[in-house]
């Protein structure tokens, strides 16, 4: 993929023997790599190998101990993001750098001119976007707020953002995460076009198969550490999570389903999402014991008020949610907890962990006024504090300490912490909101594993999630969502993801049926 036939006139960046430390700890050693003009190479690694370090010291947000970074032959000054975008660089961060109360054109000219500028060339700078989002099959409203677009249109954002800059190199770190697969093929096709033309991109992702779709070289991090480089065509995923893990990587192992009485049920419930976007009406669902129901969707189609409801997060205007064939009353987030509701929350940073509260405050959060962690109204904090060590022993988290802030773990340590939070008690009903978005392939099939054994144990799960990957290993039912509307359920084995990703784009809804009937669930 890509124009490699350019080695000649010297690769358009070097990275030369890049060292970076924080104390002790070594996130980059001695790595070195070119990429060639039209070339898409892969960065993979763990969470925590060091590929974002990297990225930032490349981009100029962090400054290497040791080594050089080179562009079109010309060494880039350490820390000076703004050489780094002169040089012809643009990044599209993994977490989102918007401003919330600007719109999305303006979010995308942010930066582009004058602070002294008489007049802003606006129309101009909206048909630009307007071509990029055509283009690239990423649409979004350009005069939207920000802080009013769901997860996956703030994405999409960000990589349009990266792409009205006319970059020359561009580092995309995790973009897929909130795609459709037809969205990110659309990416792939956009990538490859534009690598035709001379684009060099470094792609991080943890989706194996998306690695192997969009770039044509691959370079493998562990530990900080260079461990492996493949061509494309000599590899596969096996190797490849093996290289990342230094280990095969043991795949959930489902025993076949033994679905039990009905835990929850959403009986012809209609609700309004945050900020009016997005609309359910008449949606029924049952979630049994001993069963995973996977609900795919692209991002904003009414999987969070399902979640939402579900978590007491969100009212009904019609319609009934019973727990264990009862009807509740006065549905509240402790209500839900009280029933034995757990959620593992769609965005780990803004609604799953307060970043600035230590590992201990996090863990107890949802729980501080059980009589474990509190006395006549006093957090006991020896409890709080063995559960928290309890956690990262059981679940292996790596952290100093539980005093340590959360802001200092890695996507796949806060990832592991709320699962742990989430699963401890043994709850009847499990909410997991894209339970492994974001995380490398050793990470993710340990949360789908643990998943797996709450299922197996007799929990009632809802995995929502945007990998059809995901959804179809590791559920019995499938539903899917598009635009509030509900599928009738249908089994793994009679479901493909060609018919998912249909439903997904509201094709074929008709045929199928539209879920309106929780007995029918």
């Amino acid at each position: 993929m890509g124009r490699q036939g350019k080695d000649e006139a010297g690769p358009v960046l070097r990275l030369s023997d890049i060292t970076k430390r924080f104390g002790a700890l070594a996130a980059n050693e001695a790595i070195s790599f070119d990429l060639a003009e039209g070339e898409v190479i892969a960065l993979l690694g763990e969470n925590g190998a060091g590929k974002t370090t990297l990225m930032n010291i490349l981009f100029g947000h962090y400054v290497a101990d040791s080594g050089e970074v080179e562009a079109f032959g010309r060494k880039l000054p350490p820390g000076d993001p703004k050489a780094a975008l002169s040089a012809g660089i643009g990044m599209v961060h993994q977490h989102f750098t918007l401003a919330e109360q600007m719109s999305v054109l303006d979010n995308i000219m942010l930066g582009t001119e004058p602070l002294l500028a008489f007049r802003s060339a606006r129309d101009a700078a909206a048909e630009k976007l307007a071509r990029l989002s055509a283009e690239s099959g990423l649409a979004v409203d350009p005069a939207a707020k920000v802080s009013a677009l769901t997860v996956g249109e703030r994405q999409r954002v960000e990589i349009l953002k990266a792409l009205y800059r006319d970059a020359r190199i561009l580092i995309l770190d995790e973009p897929t995460a909130v795609l459709t697969p037809t969205e990110a093929q659309s990416l792939f096709s956009t990538l490859r076009r534009l690598a035709e033309r001379g684009l060099s991109v470094i792609f991080i992702s943890h989706k194996l198969h998306e690695v192997i779709a969009a770039a044509s070289r691959v370079i493998v991090l562990r530990g900080g550490r260079v461990v492996g480089e493949r061509r494309i065509e000599e590899t596969s995923a096996a190797e490849l999570a093996s290289l990342m893990v230094g280990a095969d990587v043991p795949q959930p192992a489902l025993k076949p389903a033994a679905p039990g009485r009905n835990m929850l049920t959403l009986e012809h419930v209609t609700a309004q999402g945050p900020g009016g976007r997005i609309r359910v009406e008449h949606i029924s669902l049952s979630l049994h014991a001993g069963e995973i129901t996977g609900m795919a969707g692209v991002s904003g189609n009414g999987q969070s008020v399902i979640a939402g409801l579900i978590e007491g997060m969100i009212t009904p205007e019609q319609g009934r949610i019973l727990i264990d064939g009862a009807p509740v009353t006065r549905w509240t987030p402790k209500a839900a907890l009280a029933s034995g509701i757990a959620r593992i929350p769609e965005d780990r940073h803004a609604t799953g962990m307060i970043a600035d509260m230590n590992v201990t405050e996090n863990v107890i959060s949802e729980r501080h006024d059980e009589a474990r962690f509190s006395r006549s109204g006093l957090i006991n904090w020896r409890a709080a504090r063995d559960f928290a060590l309890k956690l990262i022993s059981a679940y292996d988290v790596k952290v100093p300490a539980p005093e340590t802030r959360v802001r200092l773990l890695s996507g796949g340590n806060m990832q592991k912490l709320i699962l742990g939070r989430a699963l401890d008690g043994a709850p009847q009903v499990i909410i997991a909101n894209q339970p492994t978005r974001g995380l490398d392939v050793g990470a993710v099939a340990y949360v789908q594993q643990r998943l797996a054994e709450a299922r197996d144990r007799g929990a009632a799960i809802l995995l929502i999630s945007e990998d059809l990957d995901e959804v179809l290993s590791l559920s019995d039912r499938v539903i899917v969502m598009s635009g509030g509307r509900l599928s009738r359920p249908m089994a793994r084995s009679d479901v493909s993801i060609a018919d998912v990703a249909a439903l997904m784009a509201g094709q074929g809804f008709e045929a199928r049926g539209l879920e309106r009937n929780a007995d029918a669930a």
